[in-house]
């Protein structure tokens, strides 16, 4: 038997290697794995030896030859391959353990396209499929972490064909995730990410407990290794819709820095949000604004949850509780609450993968788009269209404001006081409605808005919202602009003595 041994990841490959010489097998390999396996003492055989012809131009051709890719393809079980395959000289290639050029790790490193080139496998993949295609006789190994259960797999002549094709889907999986990136990249740089085809590939974190619904299956998938990184299942089984409400709750609650922010959300849509001096009292202060919609919801604490805020969390019924940590007495109280779910990061505070591109599927395809980004600087540098000049507590509630507003489905209105929500209306087909609805919502939870300030994460068309406001004693505003109406909007800001605010952003949510 014999293995070609031909990896960049070269992490692990000595100890198989060595695994697969213990059980009589011969190993074959190229350039820097043949220098790493015989500098640790594995008897290898030079790859020029099977071809019978040298590595040439740098490198690029080494394995692409029928010696290699005959001994790999050719049928054991079809007498005709097998007397062609002795007619030409060709010997049974019957594993292969390849990893791909550090494509990925050279774009993140170097704008040098010629070394990007370079740093195309050509070579690799080729054996890859070869492999792959002929699974019946040949194992294809592209992980490095199924090193040990193929070693296994061979002592305890388990290697069965369910085995053999599970690696085969794992490779084609390889090549089609590195093509994908390549041609991904190539569109980026060239194409300004818009090419022909667009390739959207995630490797599997888990499996969900099922879809939207029991009746349907979902899984989480992963760009790079984020939720890897980032994503422990402290208590609890995630399900597809705790996935995406987990999402929106951290999308909010990690876009203001270090501060103690904490989001709870229902269905996708925060229905409380509040920074305060301590992460149990903005959680309090969040509660307020939707006691209602909270339970059963989900919460995002930017920050580790300590002892005092589980126990107040335990006063009514939460779904899921993500934080960037849990202190172990925290841990304590929540095992209290049977169907409470517990996730974290395990850092000191939330973290988001900043993805550069998102799209969203629509019946018969995608749509695809860069990435929406609400900076920190967009009410900093918001234009003052009013007379009157907001004060420094109402900037930092119009900054919180904004940002959740332009984190919340369209149409959106968001009232803040004293760095609290205390009202929000969402998803409204009328901007007024949104307006008008938070407003009623608030007052039937007995929340006083006056003194609050507005955001809209789109422009107001009329000045009826703003009318509507000064009624409800609001004291600033922030809207991005640009409707023909805007002088109208003005006026009516500077009449009811209202300080207003451009931000010339739209952030439309759908």
């Amino acid at each position: 038997m014999r293995a070609l041994l031909s990896v960049s990841d070269k992490n692990g490959v000595v100890e198989f290697a060595q695994g697969l010489e213990k059980m009589g097998w011969e190993i074959i390999s190229t350039g820097g794995t043949y220098k790493k396996l015989s500098d640790n003492g594995v008897k290898v055989i030079e790859i020029d030896e099977v071809t019978k012809f040298p590595e040439c131009f740098e490198g690029r051709v080494k394995t692409l030859n029928p010696f290699v890719h005959g001994g790999i393809l050719h049928k054991r079980g079809d007498a005709g391959h097998v007397a062609q395959a002795k007619e030409l000289g060709v010997e049974g290639i019957d594993l292969v353990c390849v990893n791909l050029y550090p494509f990925k790790e050279t774009i993140e490193r170097t704008e040098d396209f010629d070394e990007i080139i370079e740093n195309i496998d050509i070579g690799g993949p080729t054996m890859v499929r070869s492999a792959a295609k002929n699974f019946n006789d040949v194992l294809i190994v592209t992980d490095a972490n199924d090193y040990a259960s193929v070693i296994d797999a061979l002592e305890n002549k388990a290697d069965s064909l369910e085995f053999r094709r599970g690696l085969m889907i794992k490779a084609f999986e390889h090549t089609a995730s590195y093509d994908a990136m390549i041609a991904n990249y190539m569109n980026g740089r060239f194409n300004d990410g818009f090419g022909e085809y667009q390739f959207i590939t995630g490797k599997k974190s888990f499996q969900t407990r099922y879809g939207e619904n029991p009746h349907q299956k979902g899984a989480l998938y992963e760009f790079d290794n984020h939720f890897t990184e980032n994503f422990q299942q402290v208590k609890g089984e995630a399900s597809f819709n705790n996935i995406n409400d987990v999402n929106g709750a951290l999308k909010i609650s990690s876009s203001f820095g270090d501060e103690n922010a904490v989001c709870i959300v229902k269905h996708g849509n925060p229905c409380g949000f509040a920074i305060k001096g301590s992460l149990l009292e903005s959680y309090t202060e969040a509660l307020k604004c939707d006691p209602v919609s909270a339970f059963g919801g989900v919460v995002a604490v930017n920050g580790i949850v300590t002892k005092e805020l589980a126990e107040k969390m335990n006063e009514i019924f939460l779904e899921v509780v993500m934080a960037s940590d849990f202190e172990p007495e925290a841990l304590e109280v929540f095992a209290k609450k049977k169907r409470l779910k517990l996730f974290a990061q395990g850092g000191t505070k939330l973290v988001m993968s900043k993805d550069t591109h998102d799209f969203k599927h629509v019946d018969g395809g995608f749509v695809y788009q860069n990435s929406d980004c609400i900076c920190d600087n967009e009410v900093k540098n918001a234009h003052k269209k009013s007379e009157l000049t907001a004060t420094e507590q109402e900037m930092k509630d119009l900054e919180i404001a904004w940002k959740v507003a332009g984190l919340t489905k369209s149409n959106c209105v968001v009232y803040v006081k004293d760095s609290a929500m205390v009202a929000v209306g969402m998803g409204m087909t009328s901007r007024v409605d949104a307006a008008g609805c938070a407003l009623k919502k608030a007052k039937e939870m007995g929340l006083d808005v006056s003194g609050s300030v507005m955001a809209s994460e789109a422009f107001f068309p009329f000045r009826d919202s703003i009318d509507a406001a000064a009624k409800a004693g609001i004291k600033a505003i922030i809207e991005p602009g640009g409707s023909i109406r805007d002088e109208e909007v003005i006026d009516a800001a500077n009449e009811h003595g209202i300080s207003l605010y451009f931000t010339t952003v739209r952030h439309f949510l759908h």
